[in-house]
């Protein structure tokens, strides 16, 4: 019923069964055989050849085509922005991966570039990313601790400190490493078409593991807001035991670094603020760049890290670094560290650019997103970078700027080249202090996500539940366990669901052909002698059992009670019999009465109040395995003792091929029990008792 008017739905046709329907839809049993198809896909032209091409190239779809006229102004714009952004950020990022700042600023630059060249979406801003840059950092300081680089004193024959350079160049090669074998496994799920593998993190799963490692960068970077130095702790709990150490060394704060942080993250939140609440101004405020350059400013004049022992970024070397294949050593320390970075990083970047393709009306590719962020990483590994992914800050940024395409991402990145090449070595007296704000502002809207809880328990508790769990167990296994463990405990949610369905029986709305659960509507009648059955969920291995279990309590048939009842009054009659022989009609009668009398009383109703037909409606079943279908054999079966008939109803084609398969039709079960649709089959057997009734009609009439 909309606007007072109702549509009517008007149609006859025969009630068809599954053989009917294949007769009068002609289907195919062609099968293209393996051999065509792969020569078919092997096979290579002129166009194929181009669109190929094209595909893995999409820039030279788009930059041809390209408008000036419509698009330049706000790429330039947006890219300026946005490469302003990535000084900062990618410096601060830089400390979170435990590698010198330099290589946040190389890591802002060559995967850039190379996804400019390979990349679908046109808004996000892939680089350093806090999420990516914190599972680094637990690697490099993993495997190269500081305790591993003393370094000695001729006088004492004792370590007194450690060697910075040492340490951080072995760092380097291992966030190299890690970055480039996660590339590679971008590469290779994009190759076999494996874009899907980022539906197993699901949106609950993504946003309280976000929120997790926005705990542990804020626990990482006390150290460099209060200026302290707390060991390094790994493995499970190393969080807890983190915040333990850091809070028993508070009375050691520095205080000149303490004020630092506090005026750093006052006078971003307050030119932050300013761009939210004045959203029409001409140009947005760099809130990070000038923050940076205030506070090197002030380092540089009041000597704070000379006067203060405020820590200092320190040398930034100018120029490029020539590439260097990463050692194939590490790859097998870091195989798992990299497959996890390689399917966070991507379900990050694909999410956020699926939200501005659904916005802006244009596509993105899952596949070929990933040989981009694949490619992206395995030349960034070449040339020293660590893992990069999308960034939500940059990439809201590049879109409200004016950003139109990809072009946006190169101008970012020439911006952050003509640092490199120039204006490096200006920012060698930055406070790590002011970086640590930098990243404590960019991740208030992580922290925002714990609204997520109450939102998720009014609307649904178990991805509310998978929320809290991805939490917790990231927060105490660290990054990489918690998301292992958050995915398997995702995926269990999805075994309990299919374990636990709904079971309900069905009921014609009077007057169609719609059936719903009796349970749930007032005006719904069930057919007479007919059970219509219903799962909620498809049927596999895992709830088998608990099919039959819930077909036999929902219909009110037993069968082993039936039969056994059966039986009994069998043996009772045989019993009968004999005694009728040897002591005559009189007895014979006696125990005709009493046993008839006792087997009511113990076995329930007789077989009369049977339905004569149960209808399984497997609309909801999107595949069978062998144990299914052997439960629907079974059922056949077993029912079909008691008189009761089991027809199928509302199975797709690939459920009907699984019952081929398996070998459930055969002369006693036929297509002919299988139906379209729930109401086909009731027609069929109401048709099928009229017609037996009025047959027996006749003969006891003859």
């Amino acid at each position: 019923m909309a606007g007072g008017q109702s549509l009517v739905y008007r149609g006859q046709r025969e009630a068809l069964n599954e053989l009917n329907v294949e007769e009068a839809a002609e289907k195919s049993k062609a099968e293209t055989p393996l051999t065509d198809r792969l020569r078919g896909s092997l096979r290579c032209s002129g166009p194929r050849l181009k669109n190929c091409v094209l595909g893995f190239f999409p820039v030279l779809s788009w930059l041809p085509r390209y408008s000036f006229r419509d698009c330049a102004l706000g790429d330039l714009i947006s890219g300026l922005s946005v490469g302003i952004m990535h000084l900062p950020q990618g410096m601060a990022y830089a400390l979170l991966a435990a590698v010198p700042p330099v290589f946040g600023l190389y890591s802002s630059f060559y995967p850039v570039l190379v996804y400019f060249l390979l990349g679908t979406s046109r808004h996000i801003s892939v680089g350093s990313y806090a999420v990516m840059s914190v599972m680094i950092g637990g690697v490099t300081e993993r495997l190269a601790p500081d305790s591993n680089f003393p370094l000695w004193s001729n006088e004492t024959n004792g370590s007194v400190m450690v060697d910075v350079l040492s340490r951080d160049a072995e760092r380097v090669r291992i966030a190299a490493a890690v970055t480039f074998l996660s590339g590679l496994f971008q590469i290779l799920l994009g190759l076999v078409q494996f874009g899907f593998v980022a539906t197993y993190l699901s949106e609950p799963l993504v946003r309280g593991y976000t929120t997790a490692v926005a705990i542990h960068v804020i626990v990482s970077q006390l150290k460099y807001t209060l200026g302290i130095s707390p060991k390094r702790h790994s493995g499970p709990l190393s969080l807890v035991w983190t915040v333990v150490e850091v809070c028993y060394l508070l009375p050691e704060t520095n205080i000149g670094t303490l004020v630092v942080s506090a005026v750093s993250i006052m006078t971003l939140i307050a030119m932050k603020q300013i761009n939210t609440l004045f959203p029409k101004l001409p140009v947005r405020i760099p809130a990070e760049l000038l923050a940076v350059i205030i506070a090197t400013v002030a380092t540089w004049q009041l000597s704070l890290d000379s006067k203060y022992n405020v820590e200092v970024v320190g040398k930034i070397p100018s120029g490029l670094q020539p590439p260097d294949l990463p050692a194939v050593s590490l790859f097998r320390l870091v195989v798992g560290d990299a497959f996890a970075l390689s399917v966070v990083g991507y379900s990050i970047a694909i999410s956020m650019g699926q939200i501005f393709a659904v916005k802006y009306g244009y596509q993105v590719d899952s596949n070929q997103e990933l040989l981009a962020l694949g490619f992206s990483n395995l030349v960034g590994g070449m040339f020293h970078c660590f893992a990069v992914s999308c960034s939500m800050s940059r990439s809201l940024v590049q879109e409200s700027t004016g950003g139109k395409t990809q072009l946006a991402g190169a101008v970012s990145a020439l911006v952050i080249l003509v640092i490199l090449l120039k204006a490096g070595e200006l920012f060698q007296q930055l406070p790590k202090a002011m970086l640590a704000a930098v990243i404590f502002v960019n991740l208030h809207g992580m922290l925002r996500q714990f609204t997520d809880i109450p939102t998720l328990w009014r609307t649904n508790r178990v991805d509310m539940l998978v929320w809290v769990v991805t939490l917790i167990s990231t927060i105490l296994l660290n990054a990489d366990l918690g998301l292992a463990a958050a995915v398997a405990f995702c995926l269990l949610t999805v075994i309990f669901r299919t374990q636990l369905p709904q079971y309900s029986i069905l009921g014609q709305v009077q007057g169609t052909d719609i059936y719903k659960p009796v349970e749930e509507y007032k005006q719904v009648r069930q057919v007479p002698g007919v059970v219509i059955f219903r799962s909620s969920a498809t049927l596999y291995f895992a709830n088998t059992a608990m099919y039959a279990e819930a077909l036999a309590e929902k219909s009110g048939i037993v069968v082993s009670k039936i039969l056994s009842l059966k039986k009994k009054d069998e043996e009772a009659k045989l019993k009968r019999a004999k005694e009728a022989a040897g002591n005559g009609l009189e007895l014979k009668g006696q125990s005709e009465s009493e046993d008839k009398s006792q087997v009511i009383e113990e076995d329930g109703p007789p077989d009369s109040t049977l339905p004569h037909t149960i209808i399984l409606d497997l609309s909801p079943v999107n595949f069978l395995d062998t144990a299914g279908v052997k439960c629907l054999t079974t059922i056949q079966k077993d029912y079909g003792k008691v008189g009761v008939e089991v027809l199928l109803s509302g199975c797709q084609n690939c459920v009907i091929e699984s019952l081929e398969r398996c070998g459930f039709f055969g002369e006693k079960v036929t297509k002919e029990q299988l139906f379209p649709s729930v109401h086909d089959a009731v027609l069929h057997r109401q048709l099928t008792v009229t017609s037996a009734t009025r047959e027996r009609s006749q003969t006891e009439t003859q």
